[in-house]
């Protein structure tokens, strides 16, 4: 690990006057910590965000929730009104990582947490995503856990997070602050940056913006809400192929559906035209299986990601399924129906 300096914010303001092009923001550190000692990232500055006041609550927003950035995975998965009313967003956590992990991950940084390419991790390999103009050795090299949406000729990276695909499946808000003190809200679904010719940026903050919070909007009513999640073994592994929904029904018609779907883009994946696909629609392996071959169209597999196309179907296939009510959920899952 390369020599650093480190300082402790008191307030937001303070926080973000130290940021800049060489800084990063320390709070649980359960990503970064690791990066820094293999020299993949090496920040001049950290910047402690833990002390700083109001990023630690959950409380309500009107009839949604604000999470702020500092609250634990765990304490995040474990919240009674998450778990009654936005239970996809707790199954996603508890499917994600150890516990001695989610004690510690943030909300915040759990969003911002890097990719898992094995290649991003090897500095003894060219990759553009940590040296711009490098080259991509995922290219050429093992792509099991590639993306196969989104990607650019400069990086087929995946982001690995199975909360963030939670999240975009239930439309929830990102609060970002500046050094000036200024607030923006803005959906999940834009604060990640696909990689075109710079995978290295991957989200729309700037070097001085910090995320305060996440705002969960109300649930809507009569909504099912399902995660599943495939991965190499049963726990501690990231996904191959990951699945949010929330579906809800007019008498035996889908009368909404939002989905998200993760391991297999460089952000939360979403397919307007798939949930386009369903509405209307009276739930049938036929239907899903429809819209699951139209948003495949916009796959493009190496040799080794071939596999995700069919397993993502069958995914979606399932999670939809288990959401309108053809199939009942496994022994142990929870998944809820949000009362009228």
């Amino acid at each position: 690990m390369r020599e650093f300096d480190y300082t402790r914010a008191e307030t937001l303001s303070g926080a973000a006057d130290q940021l800049g092009e060489d800084a990063s923001v320390i709070a649980g550190g359960t990503n970064l910590l690791d990066l820094m000692k293999i020299q993949v990232m090496t920040p001049s500055r950290l910047v402690d965000i833990t002390r700083i006041d109001g990023l630690s609550d959950i409380c309500e927003d009107g009839e949604g929730l604000r999470i702020g950035a500092l609250v634990t995975n765990s304490e995040l998965a474990a919240d009674p009104r998450v778990r009654d009313g936005w239970p996809l967003l707790s199954r996603a956590i508890l499917a994600g990582a150890s516990a001695q992990i989610r004690n510690k991950a943030t909300t915040g940084g759990n969003l911002l947490q890097r990719t898992r390419c094995p290649y991003f991790y090897d500095t003894a390999m060219p990759c553009n995503k940590r040296n711009p103009g490098e080259g991509c050795s995922a290219k050429q090299g093992d792509g099991r856990m590639l993306a196969i949406f989104g990607t650019s000729e400069h990086c087929l990276a995946a982001h690995p997070s199975d909360m963030a695909v939670a999240l975009a499946a239930l439309k929830a808000e990102v609060e970002i602050r500046s050094a000036e003190g200024d607030a923006r809200r803005i959906p999940i679904g834009e604060l990640h940056k696909l990689p075109g010719d710079r995978p290295d940026i991957e989200t729309v903050l700037a070097p001085d913006e910090i995320i305060t919070a996440v705002y969960l909007p109300a649930p809507q009513a009569d909504t099912k809400q399902v995660y599943k999640k495939v991965r190499d073994r049963a726990s501690y592994a990231f996904a191959l192929v990951s699945v949010g929904v929330a579906v809800a029904m007019d008498d035996d018609r889908i009368a909404s559906v939002s989905c998200a779907i993760g391991g297999v883009a460089p952000k939360p994946w979403t397919d307007p035209e798939l949930e386009k696909a369903l509405v209307g629609q009276a739930p049938s392996d036929e239907v899903f299986g429809q819209a699951a071959d139209k948003a495949l169209t916009q796959a493009r597999c190496q040799s080794d990601t071939e596999f995700k196309k069919p397993l993502l179907r069958r995914t979606l296939i399932a999670a939809l399924r288990e959401a309108t009510g053809l199939a009942v959920s496994a022994p142990g899952v929870e998944t809820a129906r949000i009362p009228a």
